[in-house]
């Protein structure tokens, strides 16, 4: 990982979420209730990471996935925080915090990647 100045490169929102490990709070994210064509990168490095053909309405108020592009560009790490025990997924590029993948999800991975909006852009298909 590159040694970045992140509060230069971040708005204040995306260093909470993706350097801090924040979380922003429900039904207020730009995604959360997006559903265009196209794909959804991490914020801070640009590496691609989710395809909204699995993006779907989970209803919890931050934009989720049933799975990810490919799952070498991820972490899945232990989250102990906050009293609960959780999984979180972390941008293996860049490090940065996305937010929590569960497996309350749909078919056919049975997973929800509960992603933050600020951890995300989003290009549409028109553009690639």
């Amino acid at each position: 990982m590159q040694n970045y100045d992140w509060k230069k490169i971040l708005t204040e929102e995306q260093y909470y979420v993706l350097r801090q490990k924040g979380t922003e709070k429900p039904f207020t994210g730009k995604y959360w209730n997006f559903f265009e064509e196209g794909v959804y990168k991490c914020a801070g490095c640009g590496q691609t990471l989710f395809d909204s053909k699995t993006k779907f309405k989970s209803f919890c108020g931050w934009p989720s996935f049933y799975d990810v592009i490919d799952k070498n560009k991820i972490i899945l790490k232990e989250d102990n925080s906050h009293g609960m025990k959780r999984i979180e997924v972390l941008c293996k590029n860049c490090e940065g915090h996305l937010g929590h993948v569960f497996d309350d999800g749909p078919e056919p991975t049975g997973l929800r990647y509960c992603i933050n909006s600020a951890a995300l852009s989003f290009q549409p298909k028109s553009n690639y």
